[in-house]
């Protein structure tokens, strides 16, 4: 009876811990994050955000931040239960905000497709809704896995995955960016290079088979043309240098991953 007596009492404690922490009101600082609540149908948790952050205007949140410079007042203002940040935030804004009183979590940028999965399923307990990020998680990985098996065999394409321009940036072995590359049977040719920055040279040395260019703008169609002009450039000679859309693509988000790395096998593959 005793034993029965403490069971309850710790079933009950768990669930008003559980309550305690679901977060009704959030501040959220990084724009994927921002993202996600949407993905799960919570944005009407949102009641603060960067002015980078996909938001419809219809829905009236307020803009507390830049990418990096964070209104102090501003947030505390909105009485927020939960501010999410990342690694652009500086640490003395983030405790700051604590020594104000409020609850800051945060979450680094995700370095593979599993952490992007685990991330979205620690924001959703953040929100009270972890089981429909589980959810979400377990029919994206079904989805990705239907997905990589499509790509066929006895292929392995070098591929450059262009994220920056002025300096010329590429997606290096352990980050989400390279799970691309190697889920599309591709091989990265920065493989072995510990950071991103590399020069034409490199690139045209590696001679890759196809070029993907994640860079926004006029500067994404303007590399696409420098590159088409190295005839000798095994890419340029089978068109295969493609431009994708850099929110899609950078934003780490389960869906918009599996969504990204559909299109990416589809022009690598030549599939319909």
């Amino acid at each position: 009876m005793k034993k029965a007596y403490l069971l309850l009492i710790l079933l009950l404690t768990c669930q008003l811990i559980t309550v305690a922490q679901e977060a009704k009101r959030i501040v959220s600082l990084v724009p994927w994050i921002t993202k996600s609540l949407y993905v799960m149908g919570e944005q009407s948790r949102l009641v603060g955000c960067t002015n980078y952050c996909p938001v419809d205007a219809s829905d009236r949140i307020t803009v507390v931040s830049t990418a990096v410079n964070v209104n102090l007042e501003k947030v505390v203002m909105l009485k927020p239960d939960l501010v999410i940040a990342s690694s652009l935030i500086k640490p003395e804004t983030i405790d700051n905000l604590r020594k104000l009183g409020l609850r800051v979590e945060s979450q680094p940028y995700p370095q593979s497709y599993d952490e992007i999965c685990s991330d979205f399923i620690q924001l959703g307990e953040w929100a009270g809704q972890g089981a429909k990020a589980r959810t979400i998680v377990a029919q994206q990985k079904e989805r990705l896995q239907k997905l990589r098996a499509t790509v066929p065999t006895g292929k392995t394409p070098a591929v450059f995955l262009q994220i920056g321009a002025k300096p010329l940036f590429c997606a290096t072995p352990n980050t989400f960016m390279d799970d691309f590359i190697r889920f599309s049977g591709g091989k990265n040719i920065a493989t072995g290079l510990k950071i991103g920055s590399v020069t034409r040279e490199y690139v045209l040395k590696q001679n890759p088979d196809v070029i993907f260019i994640v860079t926004m703008g006029i500067v994404a169609e303007e590399e696409k043309d420098t590159w088409l002009n190295y005839p000798s450039l095994s890419a340029a000679k089978n068109k295969k240098i493609f431009v994708l859309n850099a929110d899609k693509t950078c934003s780490p988000t389960p869906i918009l991953f599996v969504d990204a790395l559909d299109e990416m096998i589809r022009l690598i593959y030549n599939k319909n």
